[in-house]
């Protein structure tokens, strides 16, 4: 882990987001999530400050990561999330903690959906801290 600030261009974030974003990239890199991203929302939407998207081979898969971000975040910000959609069928778990937004896809679903793109105006977050260099696919930085 590196001692500097992952998510340094979302304007005015909060130590709590970023320690979220921080769990939420762990906990998706432990369970061997595919191309994990996080995109800064915050001048964009005003009301999210981030989204993370990762994706899994399987639904076996997508459940694991999203058990693991929860597990993470619960020890590491004693948060819950205010939402959680999805999670029945998983083919897109959206976690929804209020200012940051975790999107765990089947790859297939990623590509259909494709937010990556929707979203294009928003930057990147360098999460190249918190991912094992086999996990991050792409480019990473804003």
């Amino acid at each position: 882990m590196s001692d500097e600030a992952p998510a340094e261009i979302i304007s005015d974030p909060t130590p709590d987001t970023l320690a979220l974003v921080e769990a939420a990239v762990r906990g998706a890199d432990d369970k061997l999530g595919i191309d994990p991203i996080v995109l800064d929302l915050a001048e964009l939407l005003g009301v999210v400050e981030a989204f993370v998207i990762v994706s899994g081979r399987n639904e076996r898969q997508v459940s694991a990561i999203v058990e693991e971000i929860e597990a993470q975040i619960k020890v590491d910000t004693s948060r819950s999330p205010i939402r959680l959609e999805g999670h029945r069928e998983p083919s897109w778990v959206l976690m929804d903690y209020g200012d940051v937004v975790i999107h765990v896809f089947l790859e297939e679903t990623r590509e259909f959906y494709d937010l990556e793109h929707l979203w294009s105006s928003a930057p990147r977050i360098d999460i190249s801290a918190f991912v094992s260099p086999r996990s991050s696919g792409g480019d990473v930085t804003g």
